[in-house]
Formats: C-alpha cells, structure tokens, sequence
C-alpha cells in the first residue's frame, strides 16, 4: 500500500474521531441543560412501592402573588385592626413590614391625636375586609388595597372605607418580624369615606 494512501486514511479516521468527539460533547452539554432545567421546574418524591413520582412546583409567578396578598393583608391587619389594648403592639409589627413611609404615616397619625382618642374613649377598630389589585408583572410590585373597617364607640359602630396603595419590593426575610421578605414603599392612604350601610357594600 502506497505511504501516501496510508496516511490520507490515517488523517480521516482521525478527522472523524475528531468530529464525533465534537458531536458527542454538543449532545451531552445540551442534554445536561435540559435535564437540569427540567429538574428545577419539578421536585421528586420516592412512593411507598420504591417508584419516583415527579412534582411539580408551583410557578414562581404563583408563589410572589401569594406572598404579597398575605404580606398586605397582615399589613392592614396590624395597622387598622386596634383597639386600646393592643394599638401599641399591631403598629409595632406593622412598622416593620413597610419603609419609612409606613413611619411618616404613624407619626402623623399619632401627631393628630388619633391614638390617643382610641386611648381616650376606648375604641375598638376592627377590619372587616381587605381586597387588593396587584401588579406582579415587575418589581416594584405596585398594588391597590380596599380596607372596610367598623369603629366601635360604645353605642354607635360606624363603617368606614379606606382605599390605599403603595409599592412592594423584596428584602431579606427576617423571622418573625417580617416572614414573606417583602417590604411596602410608598404608602399612601387614597381616600377614606363613611359607609352608611355595610351590608349592602
């Protein structure tokens, strides 16, 4: 066999290692990102028989929404929900959900001696409902909250709306203090009105 034959096959039986070794690393590289983004999208489980049951996790989307409905609702819960025996500790856990904004809006509130005729002629403030709208498209996540709330005076019990809104951004979580790692910015109360019938709102 000529010298010349025997190297150009030399080169080709390389040349198709070669590729194939190229080929075959694409494949595996390509198939390692598929498996691994299937595994973060799915949690596995092993059954009582020895068999693998996949998971599906809930889509992240889903966990933010719930999250920031929650984290709202316990705001408006501590913030509106008081009476003279427990006002100083709802607002203490109430500050810690929102900014400074949620501050500026206790010292006003407490500047205009509101606190202090919850104090005076032992109001009770109750929530009775909270509803909001919310943005989860892009942080900040802004949201828009309806919060109905009684203010008991003894004798009379007078129904109040208050429509609210602000903006949520994450923080670090921090247990017990603020659990779903959210903080409330930009804080407004919207418009405050006297219901004169709650059953039919």
């Amino acid at each position: 066999m000529n010298i010349y034959n025997v190297l150009k096959l030399n080169r080709f039986v390389v040349l198709a290692v070669v590729i194939g070794a190229v080929m075959i690393c694409i494949i595996s590289v390509w198939s390692v990102m598929a498996l691994h983004k299937e595994t973060i999208n799915s949690a596995f489980v092993v059954n009582t028989d020895g068999s693998v049951i996949p998971l599906k996790l809930v889509k992240q989307k889903e966990n933010i929404e719930v999250e920031a409905l929650a984290h709202l609702e316990l705001f408006h819960t501590y913030f509106y929900n008081i009476d003279a025996s427990n006002y100083e500790k709802h607002l203490e856990k109430a500050l810690w959900l929102g900014n400074g904004t949620i501050d500026a809006l206790y010292r006003q509130k407490k500047a205009d001696g509101v606190y202090n005729r919850l104090l005076q002629y032992s109001l009770v403030q109750k929530v009775v409902s909270i509803k909001t709208i919310l943005d989860i498209n892009k942080e900040p996540y802004r949201f828009e909250t309806l919060t109905i709330f009684e203010v008991n005076r003894g004798t009379i019990t007078d129904a109040y709306e208050l429509k609210t809104s602000g903006d949520l951004i994450h923080v670090d979580r921090n247990f017990p203090n603020n659990t779903h790692g959210l903080l409330i910015t930009n804080f407004f109360e919207n418009s405050l009105r006297k219901l004169e019938n709650l059953k039919n709102q």
